[in-house]
């Protein structure tokens, strides 16, 4: 990838990629690219972060109408 990216938002985003990506390799020792996990397994990881995700969105949300009412 050699383009030149400007955009100050597109450059924190792609960093904070980088940094997950790196803690990722630290943690469990092996990349994106591995072979051991087949499509369905994939599939399960990526529904269980989906998961996760809307139950952080809803933990917002409550926080924010606690803020609204006062």
């Amino acid at each position: 990838m050699n383009q030149k990216v400007e955009d100050p938002i597109v450059l924190k985003v792609m960093s904070k990629f980088y940094d997950r990506s790196q803690r990722g390799i630290e943690k469990y020792g092996t990349m994106l690219t591995r072979t051991d996990l087949d499509a369905l397994e994939w599939l399960n990881h990526a529904q269980e972060e989906a998961m996760d995700f809307c139950l952080y969105l809803e933990r917002l949300k409550q926080e924010v109408k606690q803020f609204k009412q006062g």
